[in-house]
């Protein structure tokens, strides 16, 4: 089974491409640039989308849901998001078919041109603060707290299951305040649930950070941003939240009269994650086997494998019985799959599950029932363990802790030696060639700078890190001061 997974030494991308596929998370589709997120895969976004959801419900959040058209006239109000998302839009110009004069099919009825052009939504501020105009009219109505789960379109020509894809599902966050104060701190809070997230649930340590002004999301004052670290050494921007200021509100002419009777614009902020986070799920934790899921995510906890032949058939009554018990004693909160497909032998199921990346799984033939003992193997490190069954409840679930633990600790450490401090710009290249991972460097804070190191090596900016301590340098680049390092690499 391993043998149709490329190993990642040989070509790390089509290794990815082949986990996603062959490990039964997404597919491609007949639509360019758009996937089939298959029923193992979704289950696993469906569990993300609980726990997030949940989460914003946590910090006062509730859902909503707007239309997946917008205006063209909305898009051009807010004149940087516009410059942003251009050309990334799908535009929808009619509104009718009708059958081919020449019988060749259907075609555009031309009768039917739309009197505005609709765009298929690359993100929804304007057309959420087109709607919030009409809603606040006081100080008494703020704060609004919403998201909403949806999908949306951002035309892409180089396309990668789940990293980028023309079509994708995400949450979208859109906050309105009454103060700047108290919109930076919403867009500061939700950067903390995302990264509380990523590192407690999918296992990846990220960096918190501020983007770069060109870096930044379109139309947004300041950006921040949350950054893992994948195998290859690539960056990963795996979810962002944006201080949009007063931007939107001014562009929708949205204000309220605040408590002194006078007029103020809204401040805003807005935040998301994507199918993206299902990316660096496998590029974070899977290996040449296939793919390698932390417990708190995966669908399936647990699965058993009854071993026995046309000798010990006889003994099955004894086995379904044994992993019935674990069952029972293992609980709801932990998904057990019993797999007794007699169709299928034992080794089939075993490549099978790794590949799917379960994390432990369960083997008992009929010398184990004599032993009293139950085979046990953790998916993230292969160790086996014969356990007494009488013990196995708990030995299983303290061990699903501690796979969770472990493959948080592994991308901890690989990101750690994988973070190099240059202070030339040879040095800069020759760790992004020979070692990859994040570049600490000093910058001297303009764009030129930054638009020639990407030029010249292909890393950005990934962030300047929140907790960045000052320290007076030179710029990697151009030889002038600079106050602090900022994390450089090539990314996703």
């Amino acid at each position: 089974m391993s043998k149709v997974i490329t190993s990642r030494s040989e070509d790390y991308s089509k290794w990815y491409n082949d986990i996603v596929v062959k490990a039964g998370l997404a597919d491609h589709s007949a639509v360019r640039g758009c996937m089939v997120i298959k029923p193992y895969g979704f289950a696993i976004w469906e569990k993300m989308k609980a726990v997030l959801d949940k989460k914003f419900k946590d910090t006062g959040h509730v859902n909503a849901a707007f239309p997946l058209f917008i205006p063209k006239s909305f898009l051009s109000k807010e004149a940087d998001h516009v410059e942003g998302f251009a050309k990334e839009c799908a535009v929808v110009t009619h509104y009718r078919l009708k059958n081919d004069p020449d019988g060749k099919g259907i075609v555009v009825d031309p009768d039917a041109r739309l009197e505005e052009e609709l765009i298929v939504r690359p993100t929804s501020e304007t057309i959420i603060w087109n709607t919030y105009k009409d809603w606040i009219q006081s100080y008494r109505d703020l704060p609004i707290l919403i998201n909403q789960w949806a999908n949306v379109v951002r035309w892409e020509m180089r396309t990668r299951l789940f990293l980028r894809t023309a079509e994708f599902f995400w949450q979208e966050g859109h906050t309105a305040h009454e103060t700047s104060e108290e919109a930076v701190i919403e867009a500061r809070q939700m950067l903390d649930v995302y990264a509380e997230f990523m590192e407690n649930y999918i296992a990846v340590p990220v960096i918190k950070g501020v983007k770069s002004p060109s870096e930044r999301f379109a139309g947004a004052v300041d950006t921040y941003t949350t950054e893992g670290m994948m195998q290859d050494g690539k960056a990963l921007q795996m979810g962002t939240s944006h201080f949009l200021g007063q931007n939107f509100a001014k562009a929708f002419d949205c204000q309220y009269q605040t408590r002194e009777g006078g007029l103020e614009y809204v401040w805003a902020t807005s935040w998301g994650v994507s199918t993206r986070l299902m990316g660096a799920l496998v590029m974070a934790h899977s290996d040449d086997e296939g793919l390698v899921l932390p417990p708190a995510l995966a669908p399936i906890h647990v699965v058993g494998v009854p071993i026995y032949n046309k000798k010990t058939i006889d003994r099955k009554p004894e086995l379904d019985a044994v992993f019935n018990k674990v069952k029972e004693g293992l609980g709801a909160d932990i998904s057990f799959k019993y797999d007794d497909d007699d169709q299928k032998r034992p080794g089939f199921k075993f490549a099978e599950y790794e590949l799917k990346g379960v994390p432990v799984r369960l083997a008992l033939g009929a010398r184990d029932l004599d032993n009293g003992v139950l085979e046990i193997a953790r998916r993230d490190t292969g160790e086996k363990a014969s356990i007494p069954i009488d013990n196995a409840v708990d030995y299983i679930k303290d061990l699903l802790d501690s796979i969770q633990k472990n493959l948080y600790q592994k991308a901890l450490d690989f990101r750690t030696s994988h973070t190099t401090e240059v202070n030339s710009f040879d040095e800069f290249k020759e760790v992004l060639e020979e070692k990859a991972g994040f570049v600490s460097a000093h910058w001297d804070g303009t764009e030129e700078t930054e638009a020639k190191i990407k030029e010249l090596t292909k890393a950005t900016i990934r962030c300047i890190p929140l907790d960045n301590k000052q320290e007076e340098g030179k710029c990697v680049y151009s030889g002038k001061p600079s106050k602090e390092r900022v994390l450089f690499a090539r990314a996703y």
